[in-house]
């Protein structure tokens, strides 16, 4: 009986075993305004983002020139919960589109590989390389 439980365990599809991380977007927190929440998140290839409308007038976006090889390029709706299931394994950035400028974004790290600043285009507009600029230094001394 415990072999045939762990034959069918193996046999379980990877989706199975997929999770699902939540995203709030919000007006403000101890981060400052307009951030996601949280703003760094690592997962597994497969794994689904649910990226949450907390506070109104946000949506979540892929960066252009922050879509791992493979991967594919989404926009939400302003004021509309969406998810996403991500299998490209790299960094991917995250954007709210109607206030990047304003420096609202995010990273999220699909696999084993951390984010790095080499990871960020150039033509970032400042507040945006700023928080990741952040983001990044508070990933780093937290472990």
């Amino acid at each position: 009986m415990l072999f045939r439980a762990a034959l069918l365990a193996c046999l379980l599809p990877a989706a199975a075993l997929a999770e699902v991380h939540e995203v709030r977007m919000l007006n403000r927190n101890d981060t400052g305004p307009m951030p996601f929440e949280p703003d760094y998140l690592v997962i597994r290839p497969g794994d689904t983002v649910k990226f949450i409308a907390t506070d109104p007038g946000h949506n979540a976006a892929a960066i252009a020139g922050m879509i791992p090889e493979g991967g594919e390029k989404f926009i939400g709706k302003i004021n509309e919960e969406i998810e996403v299931t991500l299998e490209a394994e790299g960094i991917w950035g995250i954007k709210c589109s109607p206030h990047f400028t304003m420096g609202m974004v995010m990273l999220i790290q699909v696999g084993d590989r951390p984010a790095s600043k080499a990871d960020l285009p150039d033509d970032l507009p400042d507040a945006a390389r700023r928080r990741l600029d952040e983001i990044l230094a508070r990933r780093d001394t937290a472990g």
